[in-house]
């Protein structure tokens, strides 16, 4: 009898954590991208964070991609992540599509505490990069100065990386096919801008290797698989430093962007997960982050505080911003889904 009561037992407690929509206790769970960068997020966010307010944080990550949102939330899966770091566009998707929580600014630091704008009804800022053109030093001596150079595989012979997917890729080929970068997006929204994106890509499309991950790039680079790669800017200085390595940044055509952080609709830690983002905003953490990386901040008292030497070498210093774009969220919103349409039977053929 004991042995059918425990049975029981186990047969009703499984059935019960099997239940949709029951949300079963677990440690809160922030999600980024994994790699250098969240070895870096570890030291200078999660750790402080954990040894200040002993609550445990447990940690997972991903590539991004708002089909990713849609399916943990749409599942009945949004159990298994709390807060996640987010491209812009996902933000905004995700946020009118009701994937995350609403997040009351009063809770987080307020408004003010970050740059204008970027404090959302469903985001605060969580980093601000840049996708760039690398190369090694090693093989190119003077290496590629624009996007046009990029396509020049005579010049610069070899494969070239890019990631995969038409976000940042569809821009570089407009600049390498001649278009200014302050009329990219102009471009973009035309069908004819996208037929010439694409007309670009067909010329270098022999040469191309793709990746999806963050760490992916600074791989093919370092073993010679390519001879130069799109990256998040942070991710060459990470792998100069960590593997004693050269690789060269050209920022002429750099596309900024600000990341977020979001908490997935029905986390069942949601008080916990509003304490972290209020904490990942402080300025006593956010000052300590672009050092790491070379990755910007959210917060506009940290970036008041950067060292002239930190401030100048970061993808918000006036001279990069200067020779790049900043990224159309509400273009990427608009048109996401169908370009990853259209990208992904490109990719195929």
């Amino acid at each position: 009898m004991k042995t059918r009561t425990k049975i029981l037992h186990a047969a009703l407690l499984a059935s019960f954590i099997a239940l949709p929509g029951i949300a079963v206790a677990r440690d809160l769970t922030v999600v980024s991208a994994g790699g250098i960068f969240q070895d870096a997020q570890r030291e200078v966010y999660f750790d402080p964070f954990r040894k200040e307010t002993s609550i445990p944080l447990a940690e997972d990550s991903w590539d991004g991609g708002i089909g990713v949102l849609r399916t943990k939330v749409g599942a009945g899966e949004a159990n298994n992540w709390d807060v996640v770091e987010v491209e812009a566009e996902e933000e905004a998707l995700g946020c009118e599509e009701g994937l995350f929580e609403t997040i009351d600014p009063a809770t987080v630091g307020g408004v003010d505490r970050y740059i204008a704008g970027s404090v959302t009804e469903c985001g605060v800022p969580a980093n601000v990069f840049s996708i760039v053109l690398a190369y090694d030093s090693a093989v190119f001596k003077d290496g590629p100065k624009t996007w046009a150079d990029v396509w020049d595989t005579k010049k610069y012979p070899g494969k070239r990386a890019f990631r995969n997917g038409p976000k940042f890729t569809l821009e570089a080929a407009l600049m390498a096919d001649g278009v200014a970068p302050t009329d990219v997006y102009k471009t973009l929204r035309t069908k004819e801008g996208v037929d010439k994106a694409f007309k670009k890509l067909d010329e270098l499309k022999p040469n191309i290797v793709w990746w999806s991950s963050g760490n992916q790039p600074m791989q093919l680079l370092g073993s010679g698989e390519v001879a130069m790669t799109t990256s998040y800017n942070g991710r060459i200085r990470g792998a100069n430093a960590e593997n004693k390595r050269d690789f060269k940044i050209m920022w002429s055509g750099n596309v900024l962007n600000m990341d977020s952080w979001v908490i997935l609709k029905g986390s069942p830690n949601k008080d916990n997960a509003v304490k972290l983002l209020e904490y990942l905003g402080r300025t006593d953490r956010q000052v300590e982050w672009p050092a790491k990386l070379g990755y910007g901040v959210g917060s506009v008292a940290a970036q008041a505080a950067l060292p002239a030497d930190v401030a100048t070498t970061l993808p918000t210093s006036p001279e990069h911003i200067a020779a790049g774009l900043t990224v159309d969220p509400n273009f990427w919103v608009q048109n996401i889904d169908a370009l990853n349409e259209r990208f992904t039977a490109w990719a195929a053929k």
